[in-house]
């Protein structure tokens, strides 16, 4: 189900499907960052759940300057308060309070997968979620395919929860 576009990014996510799921996977196409530079995806109190793992499924498909498919990096904000919970990826360290390097996708050539899946040691209630080039004094590089969050679920709009009820109400109608 693709529930909306984020730039050039795209959230594909079982919304409607229930809880059990909890977790959500993003699309990623042809997204592209310089070094050190971040594109917000989920703000604060868009996420519910607890975050007990991040997972990523790329392939870099431009790079400039060093920056490899490892790079890419999902950065887990804070309430602002103190440091970043999460840094997941990326060469140089933004000082989080808990770092994962990808276990692979050390190379800048055109192709380059990154696939990995790893627990947190601490789960943490997202903030906000933001994804970028981690690698600070980098070129630009583009990255396609996905990433999951694992333990969190999308909060729908209201106006989508409205629209649930509506449908909720016809399919009633029908059957009485």
């Amino acid at each position: 189900m693709n529930c909306g576009t984020f730039a050039t990014v795209g959230l594909a996510s079982a919304l409607i499907a229930g809880a059990a799921s909890a977790d959500v996977t993003v699309d990623v196409i042809d997204f592209s960052a310089s070094g050190g530079v971040f594109e917000e995806i989920f703000a604060n109190g868009t996420l519910t759940g607890t975050l007990t793992g991040v997972g990523v499924d790329v392939v870099l498909t431009g790079s400039e300057n060093f920056t490899w498919a490892d790079d890419f990096t999902i950065l887990v904000g804070s309430d602002g308060s103190t440091a970043p919970l999460l840094q997941a990826g990326g060469f140089t360290d933004l000082g989080a309070l808990e770092r994962i390097s990808w276990a692979n996708g050390a190379s800048g050539d055109d192709g380059t997968t990154c696939i990995d899946a790893q627990d947190l040691a601490t789960p943490v209630v997202p903030f906000s979620v933001s994804i970028g080039n981690g690698y600070t004094p980098g070129g630009n590089g583009t990255w396609n395919g996905t990433f999951t969050l694992f333990g969190v679920d999308l909060i729908p709009a209201p106006g989508a929860l409205a629209l649930l009820g509506v449908a909720g109400l016809a399919g009633r109608r029908r059957r009485g």
